[in-house]
């Protein structure tokens, strides 16, 4: 009876990571190493996250950039849909405007 009750515990125990809205730990880090942690559900959109990075810095929203595993994150992506686990990574870049075609 004891290895019934062991084995429901498991099977419940692995569902949890299959909820497609459990929440996670992302780490966002800025070039100079600067870290900001969120947790979030894994159906939010980039876009919220961007929001919420950029009201907790302080800065404009319109001026900074995600990247995951090198590449430019969507505003409508989701942790997902880009298959991320908890504690990943994202990088946050500063918008560069303006250069020379020299």
């Amino acid at each position: 009876m004891a290895d019934a009750e062991d084995q429901e515990q498991q099977h419940d125990q692995e569902d949890k990571p299959q909820d497609s809205n459990q929440p996670i730990n992302v780490k966002v880090v800025t070039s100079t190493g600067d870290e900001v942690f969120f947790k979030i559900k894994r159906n939010t959109k980039m876009s919220k996250l961007k929001g919420a990075y950029a009201q907790r810095v302080g800065k404009d929203v319109q001026t900074i950039r995600f990247l995951y595993d090198g590449e430019r994150l969507g505003e409508d992506e989701t942790p997902a849909s880009l298959e991320m686990q908890d504690g990943d990574t994202i990088d946050v870049m500063v918008e560069q405007v303006g250069g020379s075609w020299l």
